[in-house]
């Protein structure tokens, strides 16, 4: 089964009718195969066309040699790279690699833009950008957010970040509805008692995200007492995802927003 889309298959034609490639490289393109077996991964090089976003390495437990060969496989099928959880050891041996990878070191994240002659070939991503805005209750959420943060900005979202504005000031929060209120989608990063999801469903008409974190004293379990706070939530439109989860945080709303901003195109 073929990974391309019809844009990115008409696209190569046009470079074959313009002699920018051989009829033998343009017949290797399409015919290049769902899935790419470098031995310790088997890359899902059809998960864009399924699900609207490539593959994302989960840095934990790969060794950078492995990394490597993926971060290489996906940037040569066109793919923009996003890995999570990698450590500031793992990323000063990929940076000289790939000096176009930038590395979020609060975050945790390695991102790596597509070449630049596959750049605008997606048409999932051709279209305007939704809007994400990502809200910390403190700052020791912050790891956890700024992994969303790269994670929405990855999809393509415009992201603004809005850091600190937890349920002990809530004046905080009511000064920066503005950035909430325009968004297409909210992440809401919160431990301790995890209450600020439901604070700000109750101003907002778009979907939020909770992502509770393991931040907080002995009675927070860890970030099981926030998460069941936010489960418990009487604001309708939260909805909630695993303890210290940005990434899945930032890509569902990377996803709303996506098809959000879609919709405001069409005719």
């Amino acid at each position: 089964m073929n990974h391309m889309n019809t844009h990115e298959i008409e696209a190569l034609a046009n470079r074959l009718l313009g002699g920018e490639i051989s009829a033998a490289e343009f017949a290797r393109q399409v015919q290049m195969p769902s899935i790419a077996d470098i031995g310790e991964a088997q890359l899902d090089l059809d998960r864009a066309r399924r699900c609207g976003f490539p593959e994302v390495v989960f840095s934990q437990g790969k060794t950078t040699a492995v990394m490597e060969r993926i971060f290489r496989t996906l940037l040569e099928s066109g793919e923009e790279v996003l890995a999570t959880r990698m450590s500031a050891e793992q990323a000063a041996e990929l940076l000289p690699k790939f000096p176009t990878g930038v590395y979020n070191p609060i975050g945790r994240t390695f991102r790596i833009p597509r070449p630049a002659d596959r750049a605008g070939t997606d048409d999932l991503r051709s279209v305007r950008p939704g809007r994400v805005t990502v809200v910390t209750a403190g700052t020791s959420d912050l790891p956890v957010a700024e992994e969303a943060r790269e994670t929405a900005l990855w999809t393509g979202a415009e992201v603004r970040m809005v850091q600190d504005v937890g349920v002990a000031g809530p004046h905080r929060l009511r000064a920066n509805l503005h950035h909430l209120q325009s968004a297409d989608a909210v992440v809401v990063v919160a431990g301790m008692e995890g209450a600020l999801p439901s604070v700000v469903g109750g101003y907002v008409d778009c979907p939020v995200i909770g992502v509770p974190t393991s931040v907080g004293y002995g009675a927070s379990f860890g970030g099981v007492a926030a998460l069941l706070s936010m489960l418990n939530s009487c604001a309708a439109n939260v909805t909630v995802v695993n303890i210290d989860a940005g990434f899945k945080g930032g890509y569902i709303a990377g996803l709303i927003a996506r098809n959000a901003s879609q919709k405001r195109d069409r005719p």
